[in-house]
């Protein structure tokens, strides 16, 4: 029997508002409102709202904490102070990455762990086998909405709501308070798309309010509901990664250039092998690249060498609303990986030309 989708909370708002659902990650999902170019733009010009409540939650709290957190890891979460968070990943024992993360560090012993909607039994059940030191641990996942409030205007649409000083939460810091009247909202400045914003995790209960408070404040300058189309194209544009197509299970975190939160001052899952690769080299790199002519590079389109040899694989791909040419990631052969390198890719029966760029791609 096929498993059955999953609704979020908000579910019937997003069909009240005209969203075309579809199925992500076991759940039912809004895609866009109006159209993707559309709803891109409102982002990065002004301000729109993301449902992203599939996301998964874990707390992880007790003495054991931060051993536990440390062994499965690959940041180094000893350096977090309380109100920050971390981007991190879950190494394998194979030298892939089981999901990538955010760690925030919510109290002294206690943390909350953020895992894609995809991979949430899979995460609950990789962190509980290694739990060998008795650390708690509490899967949140059903309780917890999430909104992802993004764009230049957001911190003008927010702060009017609540009492939390939304200038001193720095880039990847957090905050807990009242918001829209609701209490324990955790605002936190830890956005997916570049465009500046927040995002705010709710109950359940309390997310309907929020939700129409939040549209409330933002009316004046133009706030709309977005879905996961432009959410995709906006973390393309940056060149961050999405799990199941820029990093897997068989992925090690040196290949896909987050060797800056893989920390070998600390033993974790695979520290070994990973840092023999960081040392040693790795065989092929995720580089983000441009077409240099018409063209829309998409996932598994091979990437070529001016030789017309085979040298990699596109793994994530668009048409850039914001640039209004075809862009993507892709792991190549570390030969090909430097910025400024002619590469092609192979779109249909045509082979379309492309430079390798620095990340992020909006900006170069």
């Amino acid at each position: 029997m096929p498993e059955e989708i999953k609704k979020i909370t908000l579910h019937e708002t997003h069909c009240s508002l005209g969203a075309k659902m579809v199925p992500f990650a076991g759940f039912d999902m809004p895609v866009r409102y109006s159209s993707d170019i559309e709803e891109h733009k409102t982002v990065r010009e002004k301000v729109g709202v993301f449902d992203v409540s599939h996301m998964g939650e874990f707390l992880v709290t007790g003495p054991q904490a931060l051993t536990l957190i440390q062994r499965v890891t690959s940041n180094d979460a000893s350096t977090l102070r309380i109100g920050q968070a971390q981007y991190s990943c879950f190494p394998n024992e194979t030298g892939g990455i089981v999901d990538d993360l955010l760690v925030y560090k919510m109290a002294e012993e206690s943390y909350m762990l953020v895992v894609n909607a995809s991979n949430i039994e899979k995460d609950w059940d990789w962190i509980n086998k290694h739990n060998t030191m008795g650390a708690q641990l509490e899967n949140i996942s059903d309780e917890i909405s999430l909104f992802a409030v993004q764009g230049p205007l957001a911190k003008e649409v927010l702060q009017p709501l609540t009492d939390v000083d939304l200038n001193a939460i720095p880039f990847y810091h957090f905050a807990v308070g009242t918001l829209a009247g609701k209490t324990d909202v955790i605002i936190s400045a830890t956005g997916y798309t570049g465009a500046g914003g927040f995002e705010l995790y709710v109950k359940n209960q309390d997310a309907l309010d929020v939700w129409n408070a939040v549209f409330a404040a933002g009316e004046q300058v133009g706030i709309k509901p977005i879905g996961l189309g432009a959410r995709d194209t906006l973390r393309l544009e940056m060149g961050y990664c999405l799990y199941g197509n820029d990093i897997t299970d068989e992925t090690s975190p040196i290949e896909a250039g987050l060797g800056w939160i893989t920390k070998f001052t600390k033993d974790f899952i695979n520290a070994d092998q990973l840092k023999k690769q960081k040392e040693s080299g790795v065989g092929r790199k995720l580089v983000g690249f441009k077409l240099t002519e018409k063209g829309i590079p998409r996932s598994h389109y091979p990437i070529l060498n001016t030789e017309g040899q085979v040298i990699g694989e596109v793994t994530s791909g668009t048409q850039s609303p914001s640039m209004g040419i075809g862009i993507g990631l892709g792991y190549v052969e570390t030969a090909y990986a430097k910025p400024g390198t002619q590469v092609a890719i192979g779109i249909r029966n045509k082979t379309i030309g492309a430079t390798v760029q620095k990340l992020p791609l909006l900006s170069n």
